[in-house]
């Protein structure tokens, strides 16, 4: 039976993207989508703006604001950066986490996140040559939980039980969802992939804290982590990654993709956004996100657009190994003056 909370989700759901094979639409990704403008007031929403999620790694920046109240002091953009990663698990990637393990005068051997391999094919080949299995330092979240790690050393705080949604450090981060998103309902709390502790949001208040991360002002640690983000793109993603794409195409840009179809961003001037596939397929995604930086681009995807249509394209529908088909973004032809698609 399937459980009253999700019905909501599923009637008041969207159509975010379409799958074409041939002359057909052979698969559709329902989903619900939120575009703020600068002064908070909603340019386009497709579903429900305000549908409740588990926003997964999208609230790593969000997570890295707290590590840094919370004492966490990167030595540069890099180790920042790795903080608000779901990493690849290239070289570089694992040297920014060492990094900031050994400046705590931590080992890996502290990480509590769940052992993994690299989610790069040329990283995993690598490590598994070495005779290298699954491990903490390699899943994609290990700079999330170094940064965690390094707060709690600052802090003073237990090392050993900093997963724990009671622990003061998760408190912090509890406190830092609230104050970022605005939103006003207790959240949900369950346990991210990694172990950390995961708190729901609305959609809205994604995009919410994403817009107050991108526009807060100088020195500030929402404008530290936002820095970070768009100077370190490959740090936060990795090769080939649609997030580092994203934000290497449209300068200031500050993005996050997460688990179960989810993504968010925001622009310097405030534009933010936030969308969740309603099926958590990874296959419409980065046609959703050029279709929603084209529109809110507008005139100046100019530069970007060579870009973001090697983006939208990066997932082919294929038949007898040729393109015969796309992903299409319904929503993309335009936007009424009510902020629903035109």
């Amino acid at each position: 039976m399937i459980p009253a909370v999700v019905i909501p989700a599923v009637v008041s759901a969207g159509l975010l993207a379409e799958v074409v094979r041939g002359d057909l639409v052979e698969s559709v990704h329902l989903g619900h989508l939120v575009v703020l403008r600068p002064d908070g007031s909603v340019a386009l929403a497709v579903g429900d703006a305000d549908a409740v999620i588990y926003p997964r790694s999208s609230l790593k920046p969000v997570q890295a604001v707290a590590a840094l109240r919370s004492g966490f002091a990167p030595a540069d953009d890099a180790e920042l950066a790795i903080a608000t990663a779901s990493h690849s698990g290239e070289e570089a990637h694992l040297d920014a986490v060492r990094a900031i393990l050994a400046a705590a005068g931590l080992g890996v051997e502290a990480l509590g996140n769940t052992p993994d391999m690299p989610l790069d094919p040329q990283a995993a080949s690598a490590w598994r040559a070495a005779g290298s299995g699954p491990a903490a330092i390699t899943q994609n979240c290990s700079g999330k939980h170094a940064a965690f790690l390094a707060a709690c050393v600052a802090s003073g705080w237990d090392t050993a039980t900093y997963l724990d949604p009671a622990h003061p450090l998760q408190v912090a981060v509890a406190a830092e969802v609230a104050a970022l998103t605005g939103d006003a309902a207790a959240p949900h709390v369950t346990v991210d992939g990694c172990g950390a502790p995961l708190f729901s949001t609305s959609l809205r208040g994604l995009a919410r804290a994403f817009q107050r991360i991108a526009t807060a002002a100088p020195t500030t640690p929402e404008r530290r982590v936002a820095h970070a983000m768009s100077a370190r793109p490959e740090l936060v993603g990795g090769t080939g990654r649609d997030v580092t794409t994203a934000m290497r195409a449209v300068p200031g840009l500050v993005a996050k993709d997460g688990a179960e179809g989810v993504y968010a961003g925001a622009l310097p001037d405030g534009t933010a956004f936030a969308f969740k596939v309603l099926d958590g397929s990874h296959r419409p995604r980065p046609a959703i996100l050029a279709a929603v930086l084209r529109l809110v681009l507008d005139g100046a995807a100019v530069e970007a657009g060579a870009a973001l249509r090697a983006l939208a394209d990066s997932i082919q529908v294929l038949g007898h190994g040729r393109v015969v088909g796309e992903i299409r973004v319904p929503f993309a032809g335009g936007v009424s003056e009510a902020g629903t698609p035109a």
